[in-house]
């Protein structure tokens, strides 16, 4: 079975095998630094968690091959109505969301008691209704009224939903959505247009927050105050057990389960997983782990640029590109770079539904380049002829 199972492993065998590394490292790294967690919760049965991410591990690799095998073209007839789903399950998260660390941004599944944040499927479907639009639309791409206001409503729509209680999510799906539609050949004049609306649009859903009580606000305050103001003697407890996991990593070591600081680290095994990682394995293990995410990102920007259909180029690099800006943004927190997000660490965090969602993304990715590959075998000298994708690459 796993013979059949290996030989129906198509696409891009570099990203299969880096995905396979993170799960790999995504476990070792998890298991390491749930002490704390399996002591407040499962009298220290850390094996729990192992077993448990393990598991959400394997299903995720499971869903990457199944996603896949469906060829991509699927996904911009189901893009529409992912998209208008995905808006009245942020209004229902907004009002009536499972609260979690003070932020509604989590639904819990009846029975299964699964929770899931709304703004994982609604990210993932805004890319790919943007990515099918543009495709639909390069005829009149250059048109305020028939080809931007299309585009662009949606995106506004969606990423003003998510900004109230995920900031964070919400810049990064903005962000990747201004270079599909540059990709995209959407004009310059109103990429730039948008950008400005993104800062209005931004002012206006702090400046609302600062008016609701028990609003994100002070949340988003104290996040940027703290990195502003930095006091070496005082620099906040998450920061100063990631500097102190840092500095313990040094340059090169070869510490598995030897994390201390992921004891007191809050979120070691989620948003500070990384210098969790770093501790154990020092910087190099640090580079490596950036070296991964860079690879997975020239194989994604080379898979668009060897596609000859809009959809599927524009989209591969949405869900790519996403993932891979996400990933830069939380190792990023976790050396000091930027302010505190609570954004996970792609296939590395632990996690479930997050890692799914992940898991699905990658599929479609996946799918667009066995798409090619099979192009590419079944006719290689009308492949080699065909006139790529046009686009701004």
């Amino acid at each position: 079975m796993l013979g059949t199972i290996i030989r129906n492993i198509k696409g891009d065998r570099i990203i299969w095998g880096i995905l396979g590394i993170l799960s790999i490292i995504s476990l070792m790294a998890v298991y390491s630094s749930v002490r704390a967690l399996a002591h407040r919760f499962r009298d220290g049965d850390t094996e729990y968690f192992l077993m448990k991410h393990g598991f959400i591990l394997v299903l995720g690799l499971v869903i990457t091959f199944a996603v896949h095998r469906i060829d991509h073209q699927y996904f911009s007839k189901v893009a529409k109505f992912m998209m208008l789903f995905s808006i009245p399950l942020l209004i229902w998260t907004l009002l009536f969301g499972s609260e979690i660390n003070e932020a509604k941004r989590w639904i819990t599944i009846p029975v299964v008691n699964l929770t899931f944040q709304s703004s994982d499927f609604a990210k993932m479907a805004l890319i790919m209704y943007t990515s099918r639009t543009l495709a639909v639309k390069q005829g009149v791409i250059k048109s305020f009224r028939d080809g931007f206001m299309p585009v662009m409503v949606p995106i506004v729509i969606i990423c003003g939903l998510i900004m109230f209680e995920n900031m964070s999510t919400a810049l990064i799906l903005f962000m990747t959505n201004l270079i599909i539609m540059f990709l995209g050949r959407v004009s310059m004049k109103y990429i730039g247009s948008t950008v400005l609306l993104g800062v209005f649009a931004l002012g206006m859903v702090v400046g609302i927050s600062y008016l609701i009580p028990g609003s994100r606000f002070e949340t988003w305050k104290n996040r940027v105050t703290d990195f502003t103001n930095s006091n070496p003697d005082d620099p906040g407890y998450q920061v100063m057990h990631a500097n102190i996991a840092i500095a313990k990593g040094g340059i090169a070591r070869f510490a598995p389960g030897k994390s201390t600081q992921s004891n007191f680290l809050p979120e070691a095994y989620s948003d500070f997983i990384f210098a969790t990682i770093i501790e154990e394995y020092g910087l190099l293990g640090g580079a490596f782990i950036v070296f991964l995410y860079l690879v997975l990102l020239y194989r994604v920007i080379n898979i668009v640029k060897e596609s000859s259909r809009v959809f599927g180029a524009l989209m591969a690099l949405g869900l790519g590109v996403s993932i891979i800006i996400q990933a830069f943004i939380n190792m990023s927190v976790a050396v000091g770079l930027l302010p505190v997000t609570g954004l996970t660490l792609p296939f590395l965090s632990m996690g479930g539904t997050s890692i799914w969602f992940n898991a699905f993304a990658m599929g479609i990715v996946l799918s667009v380049s066995r798409n090619l590959e099979e192009r590419q075998e079944s006719s290689p000298a009308t492949y080699s002829n065909q006139p790529q994708v046009e686009l701004n690459v």
